[in-house]
């Protein structure tokens, strides 16, 4: 299983955002927050490597920073404006069903493998590869055969991946993901601004009670969002009113 945080965006709209309830914004104020932050992210939304030349840019947009995840924690709307973007591969696919349970977070922004759409045979995710073995394989390992046809209250089976499906359905891709197993690997996308992302951090870290790999899952984009800013860590997300 990895994860790719692929961007984060929206940082400029939460520092303007810091500037509006007190009515010290004015659009030069704008224009100037936007420019540093040019200055200073990259293309993916990341912290560029310090430049000497940039010292002022970069000391600005630090203090912006930790003043935004000073009151950001308390004042949640400033971070929904931060949006980050992931893409998971190969999360077994009960973790998948887990990480789902938290769509309202991702505010429904979360596209996945479609076992209707696609085949899958006897792929399972990396978690599970030397913890379960499938019948048919265990079967394969042991020499023995099975049938490749049989009859079930006077209907034909024909023989698939993990069992058997009525001969006039064998084709039919509803039917046939009812045989997978809830270890075949899933790989998705989603979007989940910053405010929401404390929540399911919560849920889902190290030191919470779900699937390991899920887990896994979690802290593996937990280090890549504090690689792109030191501000945003994981006593930040612990500590977000959501």
């Amino acid at each position: 299983m990895k994860t790719y945080l692929n961007q984060i965006s929206g940082i400029d709209d939460a520092i303007v955002s810091m500037f509006m309830s007190k009515r010290s914004w004015t659009r030069e104020k704008e224009l100037h927050i936007r420019e540093v932050c040019r200055t200073v992210l990259r293309a993916d939304g990341g912290l560029r490597e310090y430049d000497s030349a940039q010292a002022d840019a970069f000391a600005e947009f630090a203090d912006w920073m930790d003043k935004l995840t000073k009151w950001g924690w308390k004042h949640t709307t400033m971070l929904r404006f931060i949006d980050m973007s992931v893409t998971v591969e190969g999360l077994h696919r009960a973790g998948q069903d887990d990480w789902d349970a938290h769509a309202k977070r991702f505010n429904n922004r979360i596209i996945r493998s479609s076992t209707r759409l696609a085949s899958f045979s006897y792929e399972m995710s990396a978690w599970y590869q030397d913890k379960i073995l499938p019948t048919d394989l265990a079967l394969q390992e042991l020499g023995l055969a099975v049938p490749q046809t049989i009859e079930h209250d006077g209907v034909k089976y024909v023989k698939a991946v993990n069992g058997y499906i009525r001969e006039d359905m064998a084709d039919n891709p509803d039917v046939k993901r009812g045989l997978y197993m809830l270890s075949i690997p899933s790989n998705f996308i989603f979007k989940i601004d910053l405010t929401e992302w404390g929540h399911v951090f919560k849920e889902r870290n190290a030191n919470g009670s779900a699937n390991p790999e899920v887990k896994q899952c979690c802290e593996s984009i937990a280090d890549q969002v504090e690689q792109f800013h030191k501000q945003f860590n994981r006593e930040l997300f612990l500590k977000i009113l959501n």
